[in-house]
């Protein structure tokens, strides 16, 4: 079955890069992300981007910008390509089918992601790293990258189990947007902020057990996680996707 899975990995990935570049602006859209996300916003923000307990609470949600932004083709593209029924008609299991398109979007997600923090970190270390190698501690650095993996993950399952459903990728991509914007009215609005506020949030940030909430964010995040490939997994029937 593992090696299904990587099959369909393979096939998304390709897909991904060469026969879905309107899907997130092409490679110029996504080194842009990674130039803004990874570069700009490190420089501009200074050393607190990695002290900060903010930063792990923001980049948290970055996978779920990334995921989303090709998600929504999984299913619903393969529907509108009339490619489904052969993809359905082949030998893979449906697990493999599932499961493989889930693994490609989280590792796209999770992986420019993950790019864009070591990215980050070597900006701010070539720009203030005169005293010192300057890094997340060990505590800040688990939790970016279980939450970051979580949210990849809740983000790809949530957009499989809309795509399953979706008669088009337009329909599809409008839920997931609604969805997002929702996600990321906290993150656009921080910067809006007076100074005096965010430092007042830093500071308010800096006093909470991180260890605590980083917890129960994780085990938050694990429960959606399941409970939404479980119903992926449900929805997915090969008989009932032939026939929508």
């Amino acid at each position: 079955m593992l090696q299904d899975i990587f099959t369909i990995m393979w096939k998304e990935a390709r897909e991904i890069a060469v026969q879905r570049p309107n899907m997130r602006g092409g490679w110029l859209g996504m080194l842009v992300f990674i130039g803004v996300f990874g570069v700009l916003i490190p420089l501009q923000t200074g050393p607190s981007w990695i002290s900060s307990p903010a930063t792990m609470l923001m980049w948290s949600w970055v996978p779920f910008i990334l995921v989303n932004s090709i998600v929504a083709d999984s299913f619903a593209g393969e529907r509108e390509r009339h490619t489904l029924e052969t993809l359905l008609a082949s030998r893979l299991s449906d697990r493999a089918i599932l499961f493989g398109k889930l693994a490609a979007a989280v590792a796209y997600g999770w992986g420019l992601a993950l790019i864009s923090l070591l990215l980050g970190v070597i900006a701010i270390n070539t720009a203030h790293g005169s005293g010192g190698f300057l890094f997340f501690s060990p505590g800040a650095a688990a939790g970016i990258l279980a939450l970051t993996f979580l949210v990849a993950a809740f983000a790809g399952t949530l957009g499989i189990l809309v795509s399953l459903r979706a008669s088009s990728v337009r329909q599809a991509q409008q839920t997931l947007s609604m969805a997002m914007f929702v996600v990321l009215i906290p993150l656009l609005a921080l910067p809006l902020l007076p100074e005096s506020a965010q430092a007042n949030l830093v500071r308010f940030l800096a006093g909470l057990d991180m260890t605590a909430i980083v917890t129960g964010g994780v085990v938050l995040l694990l429960a959606a996680d399941i409970l939404l490939l479980v119903l992926a997994m449900l929805r997915f029937q090969r008989a009932r996707l032939i026939l929508d």
